[in-house]
């Protein structure tokens, strides 16, 4: 165990020095550790650090916090998620070794939302692919569609979903919602099930967690559900999307575009990256100035109340 015991934070970038909560951690005698790819860590290697530094708290990103990793030290007591989801944690692993785990579940939602409309008007007006044609010397005006004339198809509806119709809604646009676990809504928006939904919408935006148990949500079989000439946005996670399928239904003229802010393996370097018709960011997500800075400041408030409760750190005391 090390002589001063540390807090290790393993999301790719945090502004530690302009975060209050983790100075009075800092000030109680803590070392506050960065992760230093400044990238999404694998299992290995978020695995590794645990190992090596020992860290009694862990302000996490989406990097996979399984039982194997939770077992490489003996000193984590608590895990603080920067972000809404929890899926990448093993829970069961978590309650056996008796890690209390914490997330911001509020604070990315209108950043989000907003991204994917932003990728919504992207592809619906080819703004991207517009501003490479004329920055090539080729001064072409594509063709595109109102959102507003669009039905937008919404597969998850939490927070983040219901924020991206509200916003759809100010439009004018149709919207479909399927959620595996709602079955009553609201009255502004229309419940149907997937494969309806799939069959008749202009767009369709993934709004729900990845599963532990792995598995592409949009496998090939329901790419070719969607209707043709139809686009899709992940801006949730990376496995949710078969990204091979979904390249070669790009290809085929099947799907007329596609954004996504998330990826299997990051960075991604893969074929998606070679299509005109695809609109891709660098896990962009919450990454909006104001909306990181209240979910950083949470993640960071939520490890030093936890740390406060088991009684790890007292205000102003230097830990034993």
């Amino acid at each position: 165990m090390p002589d001063k015991q540390n807090i290790l934070i393993t999301t790719s970038s945090f502004d530690v020095q302009g975060n209050a909560c983790l100075q009075e951690i800092s000030r109680s005698g803590f070392n506050i550790l960065t992760n230093p790819y400044a990238r999404r860590l694998s299992e290995e290697e978020v695995h590794d650090l645990i190992q090596e530094l020992e860290p009694v708290g862990l302000i996490a990103g989406v990097e996979p916090l399984t039982r194997k990793v939770m077992q490489a030290s003996s000193q984590l007591k608590v895990l603080s998620r920067c972000g809404t989801g929890v899926e990448n944690v093993d829970q069961d692993a978590a309650k056996e070794f008796g890690i209390t785990v914490r997330n911001t579940p509020d604070a990315p939602t209108r950043a989000v939302a907003e991204l994917t409309i932003g990728s919504m008007l992207n592809l619906l007006r080819s703004i991207g692919e517009s501003d490479r044609s004329i920055r090539s010397g080729d001064f072409k005006k594509p063709m595109g569609r109102l959102l507003g004339a669009c039905t937008i198809g919404i597969i998850g509806y939490g927070r983040i979903g219901r924020e991206v119709a509200r916003l759809c809604r100010a439009f004018g646009a149709r919207i479909l919602v399927y959620d595996e676990y709602q079955t009553v809504l609201d009255d502004t928006v229309e419940v149907t099930g997937l494969d309806q939904l799939l069959e008749v919408s202009d767009v369709v935006s993934l709004h729900i967690p990845g599963t532990a148990e792995g598995g592409h949500f949009m496998d090939r079989k329901k790419l070719e559900k969607m209707k043709k000439g139809a686009f899709l946005i992940n801006n949730a996670r990376g496995t949710l999307a078969d990204e091979n399928a979904l390249c070669e239904m790009l290809k085929n003229g099947h799907l007329a575009g596609a954004a996504l802010d998330v990826f299997e393996n990051e960075p991604y370097k893969g074929n998606l990256a070679e299509l005109d018709n695809v609109v891709l960011t660098a896990h962009i997500g919450s990454y909006a100035l104001e909306v990181r800075k209240i979910m950083e400041m949470e993640a960071a408030s939520n490890l030093l109340d936890e740390l406060i409760n088991l009684q790890i750190v007292k205000r102003g005391i230097s830990p034993t």
